[in-house]
């Protein structure tokens, strides 16, 4: 159980507590540089072609830190620099000083090498505060200039200079990070499971949709088994195209209304498109190309292009998106798995251009390949609307968890200005 926390006025407390330590007083503050001293990595190697895995250590830069090393050096550099230089302990925390600021990462133990300065270490004396709680301290420090700016590098200096809080016993600390640490095993487990959903369907695809050069899927229902052949058509010959456009932005009176506006932005990996960032009102929708619920939205134009999505209800797109709607003999359940399926190759016919774009023609063109029984294309449908549920559902898990953890940390961390 946490309690709320009652604090002195100025002084420093957070709003949530747990009951045995309620009454244990104000937070202490020290600069980092007091309790502990950010090391850079420094590269003693030129770049070298490992041959043999078995002997090398993974090799973390910056881009690959925090997630697989796709490159290795020689076990012999690695043992020489850890004659040379001091080296971060098990359980101290790494972080990125260039690129993405503040990404964090707790040493292990096991070998491996990091980039020159564009990785950190910071050793602490956990004589005053363990690197368990200030793991999570770290990650809710706001990485940005005084005027709100991006910063482009942390320099030893700015490290030794933040101010480090905490409450004075470690047993507090070790809660705070306990609770935190359990709570994040707990999003992984969900991630793990929403994964596993996406692999599954994935498997499933492949097998309920013929490969390429093929005319039957792997797997079928029995009731279809001696329909024939899956043919193909294209898009035109089951749909009707609309591409998208936007209302003058000029004019206020047409936005922030009750309709829904959709931009590239607003297909996510969910199925179903429920709410956008824009909206539009009466007067605005009315100057638009309307797409009737339950049609299939394809983002042609931009970096985004092969994003894919329905939409429960009637609403607009911008011009970056081509609307399919399907025709009575048709599932648009069906054409939007189908589309899913191929939205990869289908982004490839835009080409290598400053400007990505599949325009109405082109995209009208695709061809894709439909079963000879309507009925098929229902239960094809049925089969991944259903597990598009399960990801969607276990998708809003994860949220609901992490939304969660981020109202907890604001409320076991007191407000910090650094």
């Amino acid at each position: 159980m946490i309690e709320r926390a009652k604090s002195k006025a100025g002084g420093l407390k957070p709003e949530l507590r747990f009951p045995d330590f309620v009454e244990n007083g104000e937070w202490k503050g020290k600069k980092l540089g007091s309790i502990g001293e950010p090391l850079m990595c420094k590269r003693i190697f030129k770049n070298q072609t490992i041959s043999n895995y078995k002997d090398a250590i993974p090799f973390y830069k910056i881009g690959t830190f925090g997630k697989k090393a796709d490159s290795y050096i020689p076990k012999e550099l690695y043992n020489e620099y850890r004659e040379k230089y001091s080296y971060p302990r098990n359980g101290e925390i790494l972080i990125s000083a260039s690129g993405t600021i503040g990404r964090l990462v707790v040493y292990d133990g096991s070998p491996a090498y990091y980039q020159d300065s564009n990785i950190v270490w910071l050793g602490h004396d956990e004589k005053f505060v363990l690197n368990s709680y200030l793991f999570y301290y770290y990650s809710i420090l706001d990485w940005q200039t005084s005027d709100g700016g991006v910063i482009k590098r942390l320099y030893n200096s700015d490290l030794k200079r933040i101010n480090v809080y905490f409450p004075a016993k470690k047993q507090e600390q070790q809660k705070i990070a306990s609770c935190l640490s359990s709570l994040d095993e707990l999003i992984a487990a969900h991630n793990d499971k929403l994964q596993a959903l996406k692999d599954h369907k994935k498997g499933l695809m492949q097998n309920l949709f013929p490969q390429e050069g093929e005319k039957v899927p792997k797997f079928r229902f029995p009731e279809f088994e001696n329909d024939g052949e899956w043919g193909e058509k294209e898009l035109s010959e089951v749909a009707e195209i609309i591409t998208g456009n936007t209302p003058s932005t000029k004019e206020l009176k047409y936005y922030n209304g009750e309709f829904m506006f959709v931009s590239p932005a607003d297909i996510n990996e969910n199925r179903y498109v429920e709410k956008t960032k824009t909206t539009l009102t009466k007067l605005g929708f009315l100057k638009t190309r309307i797409i009737k619920a339950n049609s299939v939205m394809f983002v042609c134009i931009g970096s985004t292009i092969g994003k894919v999505g329905m939409n429960k209800y009637q609403c607009a797109t911008n011009q970056q998106i081509n609307s399919v709607i399907v025709d009575s003999a048709n599932s648009s359940e069906f054409l939007y798995s189908n589309l899913e399926l191929n939205a990869a190759n289908i982004a490839k016919i835009a080409g290598k251009q400053a400007v990505p774009i599949i325009n109405k023609s082109l995209f009208s063109s695709v061809k894709l390949m439909f079963p000879p029984n309507s009925n098929e294309q229902k239960k094809v449908a049925s089969c991944f609307s259903a597990l598009d549920e399960l990801i969607t559902t276990q998708s809003e898990k994860v949220e609901q968890l992490q939304s969660h953890k981020k109202g907890l940390v604001q409320g076991l961390f007191p407000k910090i200005d650094n």
